[in-house]
């Protein structure tokens, strides 16, 4: 025990090994890479499910000899606050000082593979950098999302004023942990038409109510329905990655749902729900009941209703065939995108290599106008012309025009002929909520499902998640919102699972979001509707800045390229309950060119 060693040979084992990406720009693309383990075949359509299949995962009381320990450093080594990547021969390890004592735990982020090193540390937890998920640096649970899996933990001791790490060799190769979670043990499983908890739509909502409800033990039925083909997916890599294929997007293998008896059935269209006998009807003339709900059914895009709306080759970008077909039409022909928002943007980034010409139709005069203003709008815009993107802007589609019934032509209102042999429409979406209508649960002017800080519906038992719902957002005086983020939805998904538990839980979480296009990323966090004024640091033009997003005397919102990671200490400032004024920004900006950001974390002056 105890001192370094010479690396040793590696053992064969059955792990899912996630690979480090290859550099920053492919951070977006790199969950569940090309050809993961995590991948399942086939569609999931499971009405009965056999559970005898297990996952294997690190056994939780390893052998000695599936153990490497080594001295990483000494106790001088790091300050109070400090974090550092050591090597364990077998694989690195996050060091973490906070208040004197060290923890030890996986280096990545389970979401996107991101070096932990570099985000943030605050309030006993570390802040990925990339995408904003925080984890417990006490025992490396997962407390804010994107992502599902936790952090292992790795034993520490200090002897001789050195500090040991003691870790499976396993869990270094792995570099996630599963929570522990039950198992159904309800008979009725699999066969009747009565489940406990039954999900309404399988995104990240839906999958992480699930999940949270096994991990706090709940060991009834549940049951998850979808209207896609397939089981739960990343839905943001998508536009992305237009070409990723079905089984490298899933989100949990198909063994993981038989192992912790969550049924799911997919091509299941929900037509009505009967709160008064608890129970929904299915399309196909199926009946459950239940005695919990979640309504977790997400948002239909919207599609055009110009003349020859009805012409082939025109897209929404819905489902992975979606976004496969439109990379296999465009290649080396010409494309059109309507819709300058985050959707329409990544895909036209995606395939300007691909296509011989990319159009993007807007209504606004600069891209993501709305959402991060005209001078940062302006400099994307910039980057995409540079990419042989071609804008037209401030006009808007009055026709598509075919030839044989496929599109040859798009028409816009300015009277401009634009030719296009795939059209992918990116103009917003709608919640998908009609089959609601008649039922009595609330719904507002939009369609929107109203709940409370719980995630609670106007009918007791009646839960609701994701894009379909607005909520009251309490860094914003509780502010009725919608926020259509991945990071939300699965934040809605676990409080409403706490509170069908009776837990008491509210929604905290300050949003995240980020895009990838031509390999660079942007991030954002807080919710930045209204704001009056933009205070950017850093230079536009080289796409290495940082906005602040201010309303009256406060921020409320920040969005950053190639400068973390400042998004992430904005967000766990917001998150802690402290404001940050107006004034500390303008003075941050008038004098620091260093881009020091200790004032955010009250290090400073």
């Amino acid at each position: 025990m105890g001192g370094c060693f010479s690396k040793p040979k590696p053992v064969e084992l059955k792990i899912e090994v996630v690979l480090p990406e290859k550099e920053r720009g492919k951070e977006e693309l790199s969950a569940s890479g090309k050809g993961s383990p995590r991948a399942y075949q086939g569609n999931g359509t499971a009405r009965h499910f056999h559970t005898e299949e297990r996952l294997s995962t690190p056994h939780p009381y390893p052998s000695p000899q599936d153990c490497v320990e080594a001295a990483v450093c000494h106790v001088k080594d790091l300050e109070n606050g400090q974090m550092r990547e050591v090597e364990l021969g077998w694989g690195k390890v996050l060091l973490v000082k906070d208040n004197g004592e060290f923890h030890a735990l996986g280096h990545k982020c389970p979401h996107y593979g991101a070096p932990l090193v570099k985000g943030v540390l605050s309030r006993g937890r570390v802040r990925c950098p990339w995408h904003g998920a925080c984890f417990n640096i006490s025992t490396g649970d997962l407390e804010d999302f994107p992502g599902l899996d936790s952090l292992h933990k790795f034993q520490v001791k200090i002897e001789k004023e050195k500090v040991y790490v003691r870790a499976s060799k396993q869990a270094l190769q792995l570099q996630r942990r599963t929570k522990v979670m039950a198992k159904c043990i309800s008979p009725s499983a699999g066969y009747s038409s009565s489940t406990n908890v039954l999900i309404v739509g399988a995104g990240a909502a839906g999958l992480v109510c699930a999940e949270t409800l096994r991990q706090e033990g709940f060991s009834d039925r549940i049951v998850l329905c979808t209207l896609d083909r397939h089981l739960p997916y990343d839905r943001p890599k998508l536009s992305k990655s237009l070409d990723t294929q079905p089984e490298q997007l899933a989100l949990r293998p198909k063994e993981f749902f038989r192992a912790y008896g969550i049924e799911v059935l997919t091509e299941a269209q929900v037509v009505t729900v009967d709160v008064r006998n608890k129970k929904v009807v299915f399309k196909d003339g199926f009946k459950l009941e239940y005695s919990k709900l979640l309504l977790a059914p997400g948002s239909s895009p919207k599609t055009l209703s110009c003349k020859g709306k009805e012409v082939e080759n025109v897209f929404t970008i819905r489902t992975p065939e979606d976004a496969n077909r439109v990379v296999r039409l465009a290649r080396g022909r010409n494309v059109v995108i309507v819709g300058a928002g985050f959707l329409g943007m990544e895909v036209a980034a995606y395939l300007t290599e691909k296509a011989h010409s990319v159009s993007v139709v807007e209504l606004e005069e600069t891209p993501f106008r709305r959402f991060l203003g005209e001078r940062v709008g302006r400099a994307l815009m910039k980057m995409f012309e540079n990419n042989r993107v071609k804008f037209y802007m401030q006009t808007e589609v009055s026709e598509l025009r075919g030839q044989e019934g496929k599109l040859k032509e798009v028409v816009l209102k300015s009277s401009k002929v634009v030719r296009a042999d795939v059209c992918v429409v990116g103009i917003g979406a709608v919640p998908a909520t009609g089959f609601l209508r008649q039922s009595g649960i609330g719904l507002d002017s939009r369609g929107f499902i109203p709940v409370n800080k719980m995630m609670q519906t106007n009918v007791p038992g009646v839960f609701a998640a994701g894009d379909a719902v607005t909520f009251p957002l309490a860094w914003r005086n509780n502010r009725k919102v919608n926020i259509p983020h991945w990071q939300m939805a699965h934040a809605q998904g676990r409080v409403a699972a706490q509170n069908m538990l009776a837990q008491e839980a509210e929604m905290s979480t300050v949003p995240y979001l980020w895009t990838a296009m031509f390999g660079k990323s942007l991030r954002y966090a807080g919710y930045g509707e209204g704001f009056d004024d933009v205070i950017i640091q850093g230079d536009l033009e080289e796409l290495k800045f940082v906005a602040f997003y201010t309303k009256g005397d406060e921020v409320i919102a920040v969005a950053s390229m190639n400068y973390d990671p400042i998004v992430s200490k904005v967000a766990e400032v917001l998150a802690s309950g402290r404001a940050i004024r107006k004034r500390e920004v303008e003075l941050f900006v008038l004098h620091s060119k260093t881009g020091d950001m200790s004032w955010l974390t009250g290090k400073g002056s």
